[in-house]
């Protein structure tokens, strides 16, 4: 979140001095201030409505319900919000501030993937995500980065097209453009180092922990590496959230190049299942 402020206040001082207009600056400073906030209290249901996620019909997902909501009392979490994708892949995230303010989402691809004790496993692992508080820092990441692009993009279109008519002009937009597209990358390397796959190490193990049962959230994973259906609604600021990257190359992952491991927001699935089956 403080480097969102310094981000878009540099951006707004740049602009401020250049066109001479200090309202640029203070827009700046409102905005980000404004965004911070944002992102803290809101960036959740952000999060659901750009994954297209909506609460649980409490009749025909009853045992969804039920399956939350014991392994939340068995781990000693308030029961979060359910919701459901209607998405044929399956996958599943956690999002919100803190254990009081969450919420569990799956797809329907998921529920018609799994059996019982697979879709414990994939429960108790959303929730260990929300009891080891990494969902304050997954969800706010979606507001904060997405913006980022948002503004990069903006000052981008406007280095190339909007000033074409002024060479004295141009060229310092166009180094900031250059500059926006250098650090799009870099702000993705950022999130992957901010939600370290370790997080995703540990909320599995934290799941095997809660159901006991190791081998359900093992075979759930591999099932799910296994399908080649794309989820409709994936996003890029949103893929670190889920259990699974929904932009990974799934089938065949063994073929994956080692660079594109390196920089992936999720361990390969081979990896997750090993160290769930005690076999590394």
């Amino acid at each position: 979140m403080t480097a969102f402020f310094v981000v878009v206040i540099g951006v707004a001082w740049f602009l401020s001095e250049y066109y001479g207009n200090p309202i640029i600056l203070f827009f700046g400073i409102v905005f980000s201030i404004g965004m911070n906030i944002v992102g803290y209290w809101f960036s959740d249901t952000i999060a659901l409505a750009v994954s297209h996620a909506v609460p649980v019909d409490p009749v025909h997902h009853l045992e969804l319900i039920r399956i939350v909501e014991n392994l939340s009392i068995t781990a000693g979490l308030p029961m979060p919000r359910v919701y459901i994708i209607a998405d044929l892949a399956p996958n599943a995230f956690a999002t919100g501030r803190d254990p009081e303010h969450s919420a569990v989402a799956v797809t329907e691809g998921l529920l018609a993937l799994l059996t019982k004790a697979e879709l414990e496993g994939v429960i108790a692992h959303e929730l260990s995500h929300i009891g080891n508080r990494d969902i304050l820092l997954s969800t706010v990441v979606v507001v904060l980065v997405g913006l980022l692009s948002l503004v990069s993009d903006i000052v981008l279109r406007s280095s190339f097209h909007g000033h074409r008519d002024s060479d004295s002009k141009a060229n310092p937009l166009m180094i900031l453009g250059v500059i926006a597209v250098i650090l799009s990358p870099i702000i993705g390397m950022l999130i992957q180092l901010a939600i370290s796959r370790k997080r995703e190490f540990l909320a599995d193990a934290g799941g095997a922990l809660l159901t006991r049962y190791p081998e359900g959230l093992a075979s759930a994973l591999q099932k799910i590496a296994g399908q080649s259906t794309p989820l409709v609604y994936a996003n890029h600021a949103t893929a670190h959230m889920f259990i699974s990257d929904p932009f990974a190359l799934h089938v065949g992952e063994k073929s994956v190049g080692a660079l594109q491991r390196l920089f992936s927001t999720h361990p390969p699935t081979e990896e997750r299942v090993k160290a769930l089956r005690g076999n590394n």
